[in-house]
């Protein structure tokens, strides 16, 4: 899970509205979904008033977050892991202790009380894999059991983020020696500057780094390449035991960013090629047929906008449009590709919307064209078109990104929110409650407000 440093959703514009807080004379029961979503009147549900959606905050303790959108963040029985930030004398000290929410009742309970990193939540199984800082160990924790085990040693500088398709591999990387520190003054820079400085800096300094396997029966970890290129993302393809992607990490205008390679190390291979000066590619993450990569294009950079695929097998690619204020930091996309869905972006995103404020869902169109076209080495073009589920005009973008996910059964969309002060994870129903009157009830205020 990452806080992160670049901005998140909404503007207001003109008469837009979101609920306000109000104070709680007593203690509200919790509800479960199913009463929030069928027009309870419980005071962490309410339907925002500028689209119509009911909203549902899901994580009672503050501080909550969702892990980030390229995870996958649920059991085989359908609990959502989510992290709370750990504090230590009253701050925060970088991890978070791990919980179990269970969907379909709102019930949470803590899973790991210890300040926990590079969380990876296996899909088929209820196996949970976690580090902790300054800690080489590798551990897992059984989701229902609560059992917490040792797997192995992990290299120095190392962490875990994603768990192949049956459950056996682990990816991670590890930076081979010590990074050289760089001062940067940010009090002298733009909030959209405060990160380039360093990422200019870090890509330079060619440090040699590791992209490895660690197998979760024996601890064994396999170094599968080497490389001076800034190693970032490693993700397994979700059906494909033996296929992964990562990227070079870095300014996304310098680098191309998005490979796949195999678990054994072959095969590595380019899956987009930068043409135009400024473009970029970025924010990759797998479709869940776990041969198609989607990502964010931008030709060139923050001017036209398009949400890309790239087909494993044959090599198709789909370019979707979409206009500059229906831009988002990251995306989440359904199986059945019939809808897909956004955590917009503030005023000083890369794409300098003036209203992408939204938790968006998307319908993709495809363009007609003739069919003597070889769609495998053309690009199929299209537009996605855009829904308001949720107005974010009061996330603070700078600190918290939503990191949107679909819920298992795809009628939520599920997001990070600090609207209301301490950050809590909240989901939003994709249908709009339109047999429900608009609802006067207000959020109620976070624990510790």
């Amino acid at each position: 899970m990452k806080m992160i440093r670049l901005p998140l959703l909404i503007l207001c514009m003109g008469a837009l509205l979101l609920p306000t807080l109000a104070a709680q004379s007593t203690p509200a029961p919790t509800p479960t979904v199913a009463d929030a979503l069928s027009g309870g009147t419980h005071s962490n549900t309410w339907i925002d008033t500028t689209t119509g959606h009911r909203v549902v905050r899901l994580t009672p303790e503050p501080y909550s977050n969702d892990l980030y959108f390229t995870a996958n963040a649920f059991t085989s029985d359908g609990l959502m892991i989510y992290g709370v930030l750990h504090q230590t004398g009253g701050k925060f000290d970088g991890g978070s202790t791990l919980y179990a929410l269970n969907l379909s009742t709102l019930q949470s309970r803590q899973l790991v009380a210890q300040n926990t990193n590079s969380v990876v939540v296996a899909r088929k199984s209820a196996m949970v894999y976690f580090t902790k800082p300054l800690d080489t160990r590798l551990y897992s924790v059984n989701a229902d059991t609560g059992v917490i085990a040792k797997i192995g040693n992990l290299p120095p500088r190392a962490d875990t983020q994603s768990l192949n398709a049956d459950e056996t591999l682990l990816v991670g990387t590890s930076t081979d020696v010590e990074p050289p520190v760089h001062q940067i003054d940010a009090s002298k820079l733009k909030p959209t500057q405060v990160r380039a400085p360093w990422m200019e800096l870090r890509l330079a300094d060619q440090v040699p780094m590791t992209l490895f396997t660690v197998n979760v029966q024996t601890g064994k970890v396999n170094p599968i390449l080497h490389s001076t290129d800034w190693l970032s993302h490693p993700q397994f393809s979700p059906t494909d035991p033996t296929l992964l992607m990562y990227c070079h990490e870095g300014p996304w205008q310098k680098v191309d960013r998005i490979w796949t390679i195999r678990a054994d190390g072959s095969d590595n291979k380019l899956i987009h090629q930068r043409t135009v000066n400024g473009e970029i590619a970025g924010h990759e993450f797998w479709d869940a047929d776990g041969i198609t990569i989607w990502y964010d294009l931008q030709i060139p950079r923050g001017q036209n906008f398009y949400l890309a695929s790239y087909n494993t097998t044959n090599g198709a690619r789909r370019w979707y449009s979409l206009d500059r204020d229906m831009y988002s930091l990251h995306y989440a996309v359904t199986p059945s590709h019939l809808f897909m869905a956004g955590d917009g972006a503030g005023e000083n995103s890369i794409a300098r919307s003036k209203n992408a404020r939204w938790i968006e869902l998307f319908v993709p169109v495809l363009s007609v064209v003739p069919t003597e076209i070889d769609q495998t080495k053309l690009v199929q073009s299209g537009v996605l078109t855009a829904t308001h589920l949720v107005s974010l005009s009061m996330q603070d973008y700078k600190l918290l990104e939503p990191n949107v996910r679909f819920s298992p059964d795809h009628k939520l969309v599920l997001f990070n929110g600090d609207m209301f002060g301490p950050s809590h994870v909240y989901a939003v129903e994709v249908a709009k409650a339109t047999d429900v009157a608009p609802s006067t009830t207000t959020p109620a205020p976070a624990a510790g407000q």
